[in-house]
C-alpha cells in the first residue's frame, strides 16, 4: 500500500475512536524497517485498545497488511505495524515518560488532521 494512503488509513482509524495528539513522523533516513512512526494517546486501557482496533479495522479494510499488534493484554502501551508503518498508542504518563517524539521526531510529517 501506498504510505501516504496508509497514513491516512491510520489517522482516520486513530480519529475515529478520538485519539489525542496524534503526531507522525518521517523515519525513512533512520531505518529501512519502516516510512513512519506515528505516536497518538488513548486516555484508558479501553480506550487504547479500542485505538489499536480501529487502525488495524481501516487499514485491513483498504486491503493494507497489519504484521501485529502487541500490548493489548494490558493497553497502557498498544503497537500496531503496519509494515512501512509503526503506530505507537499510549496513554499520555507513558507517552511523557519515554517520549518517542525525541526519539523517532527529528522529521514531523505534516498532516491534516
Amino acid at each position: 500500500m501506498e504510505i501516504q494512503k496508509l497514513q491516512r488509513a491510520i489517522i482516520d482509524g486513530l480519529e475515529d475512536v478520538k485519539a489525542q495528539d496524534i503526531k507522525v513522523f518521517n523515519t525513512s533516513h533512520r531505518t529501512a524497517l519502516f516510512d513512519r512512526v506515528i505516536v497518538a494517546s488513548g486516555t484508558s486501557n479501553r480506550q487504547t485498545k479500542a485505538l489499536a482496533n480501529s487502525v488495524r479495522d481501516k487499514v485491513k479494510g483498504l486491503g493494507g497488511d497489519v504484521i501485529s499488534t502487541e500490548g493489548e493484554e494490558v493497553g497502557e502501551w498498544v503497537l500496531v505495524d503496519c509494515g512501512d508503518a509503526v503506530v505507537h498508542i499510549l496513554q499520555p504518563a507513558l507517552r511523557q515518560y519515554y517520549n518517542l517524539e525525541e526519539v523517532w521526531g527529528d522529521k514531523p510529517v505534516r498532516v491534516k488532521l
